[in-house]
């Protein structure tokens, strides 16, 4: 109960805030002793996170999910480049469709490559150490991006998606990786962290895809798996507050440290 627990606190914790839910499961797993953890585990901890960027987002979701219905008649009508251009939130459902291509390529092609790296606990602390980078590099803009929605363009959501299916690898943080992307490309701080977040939606659901694909059943109670996957959606509802927080006031870069202490410890200590 306890150790379903902590992996539930830790999922949750860890899978909005930038230090790699993943790589912090692998550290967590490999102290606790659990060299091989369940896949219907895995997949309920996630579900919880994805359960807490569908609360945070409700009302987001529910706008585009409204403006995306006229995908089909805006094409048949020729229509599709006047919507893009005066409709916000249609512009934003086709940028976070099109985010989610190079995501669903790289993890259709090289999933199996980069989550061979789950096994590696040095592998995690390397990646970690390029988080830190990653979030440090976010201070080279000294003021921040002022382009919104309106300014977002293809190619921005093709290289922020590009950067979300290479964080499949554990100890990349994808929120930290996609949203530091963002900055960099010029995105204001609350777009930055609102397409991120929503560009999880269809990753997280394409990882819940592919796990229940694995087809492995599990050895634990229901009411155990339930119970973290409470845990993980509360927990990655309060995460989700705190770095929408964080990044609209510029402070990114703080979980550099935790990230670079996480990732030495890893490459330092005995752990597997």
């Amino acid at each position: 109960m306890a150790i379903i627990l902590i992996l539930g606190l830790v999922q949750g914790l860890c899978e909005f805030l930038p230090v790699s839910s993943s790589g912090h499961l692998v550290l967590a797993q490999a102290f606790l002793g659990l060299r091989e953890p369940e896949v219907l585990l895995d997949l309920v901890l996630h579900l919880g996170t994805l359960l807490a960027v569908l609360v945070f987002y409700r009302q987001s979701l529910a706008a585009l999910a409204r403006e995306l219905r006229f995908i089909p008649s805006a094409i048949l009508g020729g229509r599709l480049v006047p919507l893009w251009r005066g409709r916000p939130d249609f512009r934003l459902g086709l940028l976070i469709v099109l985010g989610s291509v190079p995501t669903a390529a790289i993890g259709l092609l090289a999933h199996r490559p980069l989550e061979a790296l789950f096994g590696s606990v040095r592998a995690v602390g390397l990646a970690l150490l390029a988080t830190a980078l990653v979030l440090v590099l976010t201070r080279l803009r000294r003021t921040p991006g002022l382009r919104t929605v309106r300014l977002m363009t293809a190619a921005d959501a093709l290289i922020i998606g590009t950067v979300q299916g290479l964080a499949i690898a554990p100890g990349l943080s994808r929120s930290g990786l996609t949203i530091a992307c963002a900055l960099l490309l010029g995105l204001d701080r609350e777009l930055a962290a609102r397409y991120s977040f929503l560009l999880s939606i269809p990753a997280i659901l394409g990882g819940l895809a592919l796990s229940l694909a694995q087809g492995q059943a599990s050895s634990l109670p229901p009411w155990l798996l339930l119970a973290g996957l409470a845990v993980s959606a509360v927990t990655g509802y309060l995460s989700l507050r705190l770095l929408a927080y964080i990044v609209d006031r510029g402070r990114l870069p703080l979980f550099a440290p935790w990230c670079l202490l996480v990732g030495l410890a890893a490459l330092l200590l005995p752990l597997g």
